[in-house]
């Protein structure tokens, strides 16, 4: 069965975050910023969004999903160039931190005499990262934006692109985010804990609204927007990107295959198929995918800039 068309009282029946209104205050002003210095603009999704099974959760569906290309693709945008609206999972992976867990951050620090210092060891490492993040804060080029649920994910997605509407061809949306096909609608779900001693829990779940074709066609319009497909049958990839680029007449699809999501991409036009493939020595040298990723898809922005001002 396809999923529903999208219709406006979809995203009404969704929860909205409950700050949400300074959450859009602070999205507005970012792009206005740099909607008057004719910057390039990146929305970077990432991270799972959660479905939850009661209106006062505690329980809810996730996916795997923990950030990792959305918060690396991030900083390569904005060594690029790019302000960057990172519309990301709250507790997912985000750019510069996503460097240190928590185990490891308190291995680089030493206490010594009531001073907390740094291990000389680590401070090369560190001090790159630091000096991006902090060259990227004072610039004003990075504002973090986080949601839990696919109703706020939904909200937020609907703000960040229609505010980006007005830096027209010079915005980008690349929607890494692993965003849930299936929700609960509000009326069906229970207010509160669903007891397990009701015995086997019986869930129908309704389908998401694809939201690609009110994004491209109304939300964002003139952006250069840019899509994943996931696949795990190899033979399913380039016919699903093909298909989803002619259905939402966008302009990029990245298809990867689950397992080798890391080393192989391919990079989906209408008229241009374009694999990237780590070699081993970039393996073996720890560069990420996501860097060639970026440094493709600038060069293609470009064009499409470059096209709209001829």
């Amino acid at each position: 069965m396809a999923a529903p068309v999208y219709d406006e009282k979809f995203l009404e029946d969704l929860k909205c975050p409950q700050n949400f209104s300074s959450l859009k205050h602070q999205i507005a002003k970012f792009v206005t910023s740099h909607q008057e210095r004719c910057s390039r603009v990146v929305l970077v999704t990432s991270g799972g969004t959660t479905v939850p099974l009661e209106s006062r959760t505690v329980r809810f569906i996730d996916n795997f999903s923990i950030g990792t290309r959305g918060s690396a693709s991030a900083e390569y945008f904005l060594d690029e160039g790019y302000a960057v609206i990172f519309l990301h999972r709250n507790r997912s992976l985000t750019p510069f931190a996503r460097h240190f867990t928590p185990s490891s951050f308190m291995d680089v620090m030493k206490f010594d005499e009531n001073r907390i210092i740094v291990d000389e060891i680590q401070v090369p490492a560190l001090s790159k990262i630091l000096e991006r993040y902090q060259r990227a804060k004072a610039e004003n080029r990075l504002l973090l934006i986080g949601f839990q649920t696919i109703g706020e994910y939904l909200h937020l997605l609907r703000v960040c692109a229609t505010e980006l509407k007005s830096v027209g061809k010079l915005a980008m949306l690349y929607l890494a985010a692993a965003v849930s096909d299936f929700y609960i609608p509000k009326e069906d779900l229970p207010e509160h804990k669903i007891q397990s001693s009701d015995g086997p829990l019986k869930i129908h779940l309704q389908m998401v609204p694809k939201m690609l074709g009110p994004l491209v066609h109304d939300w964002a319009r003139n952006a250069f927007v840019v899509s994943f497909k996931l696949e795990t049958d190899t033979s399913l990839l380039l016919s699903k990107s093909k298909q989803a680029l002619e259905k939402y007449q966008h302009q990029v699809v990245i298809g990867n295959i689950l397992e080798g999501r890391k080393r192989e991409v391919t990079i989906v036009q209408t008229d241009t198929i374009t694999p990237i493939v780590l070699s081993q020595t970039e393996i073996d040298n720890e560069i990420e995918i996501e860097l060639r990723i970026v440094k493709n898809l600038c060069k293609l922005h470009e064009q499409h800039f470059d096209i709209e001002n001829d």
